[in-house]
């Protein structure tokens, strides 16, 4: 698809509704890939029902959740109870995205298809955190009406390029969480659960990515400075989850999302992809925006690389100690 503007860059050029329809063609074409590709699957086939037995309640012989009953390792317990209320404030970014994409059109039909694809994850999750007793079921609940009860407003709510820039990168890192969970879970039926979660979240990922590329084509200086925004203000959208700090620093720590995973696979990866430093042909802002990102990735490095040798010595301390 291509535009003809002698502004493409220009603010007084592309306001939102300009940007919707202009990339419309583009989102029916990353639709239709995405619709070939996907695969459909069934919550219900990931979840261990024959490990599954009464909580205390309408049952006279429900049985009271105990730690020793999980089978997750305890870094995996903090990493899924995360996950898994992130993904239960779903109504709320359907509506942001609803809000703000609209719900006609090739924007719509991805709007609604992302949705009903996003249900399953939290769908498959709970059944699969209740029935294998990996969590407490009800800290897990009174945490979800908390956090739920709290709502959710994007910080890019107000721009349509700063929220399609986010959520190309929002989607890599919350695949990239959910993949690392499994891994460092301590079960097999996690693991798989959530390496098929991680396929759909890389998908969604592919279809945003893309999009943001072609934003790039027609608006190269506002898609800059909105991308620059977003990554030096990127916060994960379960940020306002009770006791969150204190989740994500022992994530950080159990090496499922950490300021090296932050840079080197979820940053990096759509930077390089759609060539973001090499972009040329700039007015003063994009350059200016350009400058300032590559700035910050060069400090956010640094602050990994330091982040890397705390993790380094805690590692040596947990070895000697054992030893000794």
């Amino acid at each position: 698809m291509t535009i003809t503007s002698p502004h493409l860059g220009s603010s007084e050029v592309w306001t939102d509704a300009r940007l919707l329809y202009a990339l419309e063609e583009v989102v029916e074409k990353e639709l239709n890939r995405h619709l070939k590709v996907a695969k459909d699957w069934m919550p219900h086939e990931y979840v261990p029902w024959s490990d599954g037995r009464n909580f205390p309640g309408l049952f006279e012989d429900g049985e009271e959740w105990e730690p020793g009953q999980s089978k997750v390792t305890d870094v995996g317990k903090t990493a899924l109870v995360v996950n898994l209320l992130t993904e239960d404030n779903l109504p709320s970014y359907h509506h942001e995205i609803a809000t703000l994409f609209g719900r006609d059109g090739a924007w719509g039909t991805w709007v609604h298809r992302w949705t009903a694809e996003e249900g399953r994850h939290g769908i498959v999750m709970r059944d699969y955190l209740l029935t294998s007793r990996a969590v407490d079921p009800d800290k897990l609940e009174q945490f979800r009406m908390a956090h739920m009860s709290e709502g959710f407003e994007s910080d890019n709510r107000h721009s349509m390029l700063h929220s399609v820039a986010y959520v190309a990168f929002q989607e890599l890192a919350t695949r990239i969480s959910h993949r690392n969970t499994g891994h460092q879970s301590g079960d097999p039926v996690c693991d798989r659960m959530l390496s098929r979660i991680a396929t759909d979240e890389n998908l969604h990922m592919v279809f945003y990515r893309n999009l943001l590329g072609a934003a790039f084509e027609i608006a190269p200086d506002l898609t800059m400075q909105a991308v620059r925004d977003v990554v030096v203000n990127f916060r994960m959208p379960g940020h306002g989850i009770p006791g969150f700090e204190r989740a994500a620093a022992q994530m950080a720590i159990g090496e499922i999302y950490n300021l090296r995973i932050h840079h080197d696979d979820v940053l990096q990866p759509v930077l390089r992809f759609l060539k973001v430093m090499e972009i040329d042909g700039l007015g003063p802002e994009g350059i200016k925006a350009q400058e300032e990102l590559g700035l910050y990735m060069g400090g956010l490095d640094a602050e990994a690389g330091k982040f890397d040798e705390k993790l380094a010595a805690r590692k040596a301390r947990l070895a000697a100690r054992a030893k000794g």
